[in-house]
Parts: structure tokens; C-alpha cells; sequence
């Protein structure tokens, strides 16, 4: 089994920052893809960003480009994703997300293994 735990979140104000981070822990091999998804309070979980187990293919929903940015150091066993200029409908619970098949970590269906989640709170 493979356990995720993210951490990170937090209160903020629009325009702010914050970078959440995610441990693998259990049977996790370095070339699993690691994405993150989001649960706004009364909506369906999205797909917000994915990273290859290399690092050199990465992906991003339409609503976060240029503002959201997913890396990872294999060395420190984390995944990260850097939020900058933050809105209020980027509040969620963030989840972190895994599988051995980047193609398919898009969607829920996709996702073999899943994190708790960490609260992301924007406020206006």
C-alpha cells in the first residue's frame, strides 16, 4: 500500500501564496506520477496538476496555468505545489493523488491512491 500525506494548507488572502507539499510513504516507487486534485465545498473533485515520475512531463488544469506550478524532488521524497496569486474560488480541500500511469491521473478514475487533504481557505 502506498500512503500520502499532505500538508500546507491554510487561511489566505486573495493575491497570496502557499505551497502545499506531499510525502509518500509505504510502496511508493519514484516513477509514480503524483497530481493534485480539489473539493470546493458543494462541487465535484477536479483535477488541478500532475508531474511524472521523471519530472519532464507536467499538466495543469485551464483555471490554475500560469498561476499553479507542481514539482518534485526525489531526493526529499516530496511533491509540492507552489499556489501563487490565489482566489477565493481556489478554496477547496486539496488532495493528493497517485498512480503508475501519468496518463490516466487526470481524472478520478485514474487515481490509485489518495491522500486525507489539506484545507485551502481564500478569503476576498
Amino acid at each position: 500500500q502506498v500512503q500520502l500525506v499532505e500538508s500546507g494548507g491554510g487561511l489566505v488572502q486573495a493575491g497570496g501564496t502557499l505551497r502545499l507539499s506531499c510525502v509518500p510513504s509505504g510502496r511508493f516507487f519514484s516513477f509514480y506520477a503524483v497530481g493534485w486534485f480539489r473539493q470546493a465545498p458543494g462541487k465535484e473533485r477536479e483535477f488541478v496538476a500532475r508531474i511524472s515520475g521523471s519530472r519532464v512531463r507536467t499538466d495543469y488544469v485551464d483555471s490554475v496555468k500560469g498561476r499553479f506550478t507542481i514539482s518534485r524532488d526525489n531526493a526529499k521524497n516530496t511533491v509540492y505545489l507552489q499556489m501563487n496569486s490565489l482566489k477565493p474560488e481556489d478554496t477547496a480541500v486539496y488532495y493528493c493523488a497517485s498512480t503508475n500511469d501519468y496518463e490516466r491521473l487526470n481524472t478520478i478514475e485514474g487515481v490509485r491512491y489518495w491522500g486525507k487533504g489539506t484545507l485551502v481557505t481564500v478569503s476576498s
